[in-house]
């Protein structure tokens, strides 16, 4: 039966499917229609991708070693020039298309190139042919200059369609190469312009991707919005090095001196070059690059270096004794740090035409192999390095261990509402929102007791710990895991640690930290507010964390009751209000010994209390001598510690809440 529809006078309709439906698009036109198959789509990337097409062309010449410099310009209109100085696009007649020029044949016809038989280039970064003629497709004007044989050639394209034959201009006894000149189509592109910021950036990665060329930046001033240079020069004869020296600044590495080199591949193949630090603050970064072509989702490439890095950093572990190494995993050596790969291949594989991934299958063997050796140098030519660089992985480690167990602990407790599975001895109050709760952390079951007694069942909840916790400033990270008041601690609280760290998921609007108060107390408090400090800094910053003011003398005069903090405070009673009347003084040894009434009316009662919110000082935000005192002050010697809390207490400067 036929599939055709007709109208009631027999005539087909126009929902009919025959051959008359089929169309064939020639020439260029599938490019226009469908930009996102070559370019990705036509987007502010995409449109930034037609210059890295043609500047990949140029860098193909100078990699191949036939360029020493390009040229980069932008002007008004949105115009971009590339300029080259190459051998020159032949301009002889194409063989196998009479009346056109090998230069027309490549800007006009799709999958016409120099780069498919590998004989006019060893390795490039163009591979389908498809670079110069997707500009000239979706450009409302490109033209085409070549310095060929002392002769200078010109063709101009709009659209994707020569707007006349190539032209012979005259002599160029001193120049010779390519000049690429286009304007980004507004049909495809709409009013998209090249951003100078981003073609300047591209222009300087270039530069470092291959020592051997020059390459110029110059802007039309009135394009610049920002602190883009008009006009610049790059190159880099330390290559990759050289950027990643430029990356890091002034940040503090692992190491000393960061891991970097290069290596040719056996019979040929091509070479890899690598640079890469271990920066101790620092979120990471990686560049990954193929024939000097970003590929940001990496790749078989990527795939070779993690294989070396990790295998060589496990191999040394072992070889220095240290079993834990044997658990090292990728990410621990690659969290964090800071990394660029550039490999120079035959006939690489691409995922797609915007080459974001190189799947070439046999990039990892290569790569892995060049780079071992030198990694297993780096690390047992200077021992003190390598052990540098394996404890900072190890630390890495612990924190991925640190993670694991916070989900797992999440995905435990992930029940509905505040009522999840929580720490037996907490004892939580009964408001389902967080607004107005607090949870105080107090030393023992019996302090526990009266505080529990003591509170307001609603909005306070009670978390007993056993003596002094443990001190996080000088403990491994394993260690911390296995803490279990620490581990009951972070249940509790539910917001995480370290980077997970996520105040939203605070359980409790404050959190109190309420010790005895005498020195004992204040060393419990120094070790539970270095906790805090160190595991949920940004619990701090958002001022979720207090400090209890318990007094330690109860004064008793007349049937009235007075509490003193302190020695001084106590002082100045005796000295003023209660002077010359008959006291029964009364010290509290702990918090257990204060019944709840007393525990209540002098510390718990939002409306008679004073607490003090702890706050992260301002070396602390800046980084600057911090690591240095909390390991002074809660390391392993005690004696630092005491001093220092018996020197400063008095002089504290406290922010009293009155809450």
């Amino acid at each position: 039966m036929s599939d055709d529809l007709f109208d009631g006078a027999g005539t087909r309709t126009t929902d009919s499917y025959d051959a008359s439906a089929i169309e064939v698009l020639e020439g260029l036109e599938p490019v226009r229609r469908r930009p996102g198959m070559y370019i990705g789509g036509t987007d502010e990337r995409a449109l930034h991708h037609l210059a890295s097409e043609v500047l990949d062309n140029s860098m193909d010449e100078a990699v191949a070693g036939h360029a020493t410099r390009i040229e980069i310009s932008l002007e008004a209109g949105n115009r971009l020039i590339i300029i080259d100085n190459g051998r020159g696009i032949p301009t002889d007649p194409h063989p196998k298309f009479p009346g056109k020029s090998a230069l027309e044949v490549i800007f006009s016809i799709l999958h016409a190139g120099g780069k498919f038989s590998g004989k006019a280039y060893a390795t490039s970064g163009g591979l389908h042919g498809v670079g110069a003629s997707v500009v000239n497709a979706l450009s409302s004007d490109l033209q085409v200059e070549v310095a060929r044989n002392r002769e200078l050639f010109r063709q101009a394209f709009s659209r994707g369609h020569s707007q006349g034959p190539l032209e012979k201009v005259g002599a160029a006894p001193n120049r010779r190469g390519t000049s690429v000149s286009f304007v980004p189509d507004t049909e495809i592109f709409g009013e998209l312009k090249f951003k100078p910021a981003r073609l300047h950036r591209l222009a300087r990665s270039k530069a470092y991707l291959f020592a051997g060329v020059e390459i110029r930046w110059k802007c039309d001033p009135s394009l610049i919005t920002d602190d883009t240079p008009a006009e610049a020069v790059f190159q880099f004869p330390g290559g990759l090095a050289d950027h990643l020296r430029d990356q890091l600044g002034t940040r503090e590495c692992a190491t000393a001196e960061f891991f970097r080199g290069t290596q040719d591949f056996p019979e040929e193949q091509g070479r890899v070059e690598w640079a890469v630090a271990w920066p101790l603050w620092s979120d990471g970064s990686t560049s990954w690059y193929c024939n000097t072509i970003p590929t940001p989702d990496g790749g078989t490439h990527e795939a070779g270096l993690r294989a070396a890095l990790t295998k060589g950093i496990r191999a040394f572990g072992d070889l220095v004794g240290q079993k834990k190494a044997k658990d090292i995993q990728t990410d621990d050596i690659m969290s964090g740090c800071e990394l660029m790969l550039s490999v120079f291949i035959r006939d690489p594989q691409f995922q797609s035409q915007t080459k974001d991934r190189l799947t070439s299958p046999e990039a990892a063997r290569l790569v892995e192999m060049a780079v071992r050796d030198h990694f297993d140098h780096f690390l047992t030519d200077n021992m003190d390095r390598g052990k540098a660089l394996l404890g900072h992985v190890l630390e890495r480690m612990d924190e991925r261990l640190r993670r694991r167990q916070e989900k797992e602990i999440k995905r435990k407790t992930a029940t509905s509402g505040r009522k999840l599975r929580l720490p037996g001895k907490l004892t939580d109050c009964s408001a389902d929102d967080p607004e107005g709760t607090e949870l105080f952390i107090v030393e023992g079951d019996s302090a526990g007791g009266s505080a529990k007694q003591a509170r307001d069942r609603k909005t306070q909840a009670i978390l007993p710990i056993r003596g002094k916790i443990l001190n996080v400033a000088s403990a491994t990270s394993a260690k911390i895991l296995a803490n279990q008041e620490i581990a009951d601690l972070i249940l509790a609280i539910g917001c995480g640690t370290r980077k997970d760290c996520n105040p939203d998921n605070l359980r409790y609007e404050r959190i109190v930290i309420m010790t005895d108060a005498d020195v004992d107390g204040a060393h419990i408090a120094t070790l539970l507010m270095t906790f805090f400090f160190q595991e949920m800094p940004e619990l701090v910053r958002r001022g979720h964390l207090y400090l209890a003011q318990p007094p330690l003398y109860r004064l008793v005069a007349g049937g009235k009751s007075w509490y003193a903090a302190d020695d001084a405070a106590l002082a100045v009673l005796r000295a003023g209000e209660l002077k010359g009347k008959k006291l029964e003084v009364s010290r509290f040894k702990g918090l257990g010994e204060m019944n709840p009434t007393q525990l209540r009316e002098t510390t718990m009662d939002p409306k008679k209390r004073k607490m003090i919110r702890i706050t992260l000082p301002q070396e602390y935000e800046e980084r600057a001598g911090v690591k240095d005192l909390v390991d002074r002050l809660m390391g392993t010697n005690p004696a630092h510690r005491f001093a220092f809390i018996q020197e400063n207490a008095a002089q504290v400067d406290e922010e009293v809440i009155d809450a």
